[in-house]
C-alpha cells in the first residue's frame, strides 16, 4: 500500500468511526482494516488511535497524520482536477454538527434544499449542545454559537447574534421589571445548563461596566425549547439567544428585560478545519449557508 491510499483508509476510519464501519465500506473483513492500520503505525512508527471496544479516539499524532493527510489528499485531487481541465461537483459523504434547538429549526431546513441543489452529496447531521472535536469526530463542518473553540480551524461569520434577557408580560406584571442587574437575584430566573458556563452566573455589559450576578430559580433544563416555554408560561427571566426570542419579543409574547445592558456575544459561525484546499463539498456547503444568512449580516435581523 502507498501512502496516497494509506492517508485516504485513514481518514475513511475516522470518518465512518469505526474499523468495521470502513471494512464495510470497503469491502473487506474487519480483521483486514485491523491488520491494515496496525501496519501503517508500525511503517510511521507511532501509534495513530487509541482503541477500546467501544471508540476510537485520535492520539495527537493521529491528529496531525489525519488533518495534514486531508491537506496532502487535497492538493493531488486539485492536481488531478488541473491536470484534468475540470472543477469537481459537490459529490460525496458530508458530515455536519449543529447545536439542538439552531439545528433543528434553521440547519436542517437549509440542508434539505443544499441536498435538493447537489443530490451526489450524502450528508448526517449530527445535534448536540456538547463540545465536540472537528477532527476527533471525524466533522467536515459545525455551525458553532460563541467563543471559537480552536485557534488551528477555521471559520466564517454566518450570523451576529446575542443573547438577550426577556420575560412574558404576565410575570413582570406580577413581579416587577428589574432596573439593575443586582435585582435579578431578588427574581425567578429560568436556567439553560449547556458547554462549560458557570451554572446560575449571568455576566452582563453596559459601555465599559461589567457585572457578574448570581441569579436562581426553581426551573432549569439542558433544552433550551423547554425554558422558553416555561418563559412563555410565565415563570421567569430568561436569557436566550436572539435568533430564538426575537421574533417573540416582536409579537409582544415577550418582552425584553434590561434592554440597555449586553450578554457575552453568541455570534454564529461556520467552522471548518484549515486546509489550502477545501473539498468542492465543504466549500459548496458554506458557500450555500453564507447566502441563506446574508440577510442577517446585513443587518435584517431575526
Amino acid at each position: 500500500m502507498d501512502g496516497f491510499s494509506d492517508l485516504a483508509f485513514f481518514a475513511l476510519v475516522v470518518k465512518r468511526g469505526s474499523l468495521a464501519a470502513a471494512a464495510q465500506e470497503l469491502g473487506v473483513t474487519p480483521p483486514a482494516a485491523s491488520k491494515r492500520l496496525a501496519a501503517i503505525e508500525r511503517r510511521l512508527g507511532v501509534r495513530l488511535m487509541q482503541r477500546t471496544t467501544r471508540r476510537l479516539s485520535l492520539t495527537p499524532e493521529g491528529e496531525t497524520y489525519l488533518v495534514d493527510g486531508a491537506r496532502v489528499l487535497e492538493e493531488l485531487e486539485q492536481l488531478e482536477r488541473t491536470v484534468a481541465g475540470g472543477r469537481a461537483a459537490p459529490r460525496g459523504l458530508l458530515r455536519v454538527s449543529a447545536t439542538l434547538g439552531f439545528g433543528r429549526r434553521q440547519v436542517a431546513p437549509l440542508l434539505s434544499r443544499f441536498v435538493r441543489l447537489h443530490p451526489e452529496v450524502e450528508v448526517q447531521l449530527h445535534l448536540s449542545d456538547r463540545p465536540v472535536n472537528l477532527v476527533e469526530q471525524g466533522l467536515d463542518l459545525r455551525v458553532h454559537f460563541g467563543d471559537l473553540p480552536d485557534v488551528r480551524l477555521s471559520t466564517r461569520l454566518l450570523a451576529p447574534n446575542r443573547r438577550l434577557l426577556c420575560a412574558a408580560p404576565a410575570y413582570l406584571q406580577r413581579a416587577g421589571q428589574p432596573a439593575t442587574p443586582q435585582e435579578l437575584a431578588r427574581h425567578a430566573c429560568l436556567f439553560i445548563r449547556e458547554g462549560d458556563e458557570t451554572f446560575g452566573t449571568w455576566h452582563l455589559r453596559h459601555g465599559a461596566r461589567h457585572e457578574t450576578v448570581k441569579v436562581r430559580g426553581t426551573l432549569s433544563s439542558n433544552d433550551g425549547e423547554s425554558a422558553l416555554g416555561w418563559a412563555l408560561d410565565g415563570h421567569g427571566v430568561l436569557m436566550r439567544s436572539a435568533w430564538e426570542v426575537a421574533p417573540l419579543i416582536a409579537s409582544g409574547r415577550l418582552q425584553p428585560v434590561l434592554p440597555d445592558w449586553q450578554t457575552l456575544p453568541a455570534d454564529i459561525h461556520a467552522v471548518f478545519a484549515t486546509r489550502s484546499h477545501l473539498a468542492a463539498k465543504t466549500r459548496a456547503l458554506i458557500d450555500f449557508l453564507l447566502e441563506a444568512f446574508r440577510p442577517q449580516r446585513e443587518g435584517a435581523g431575526w
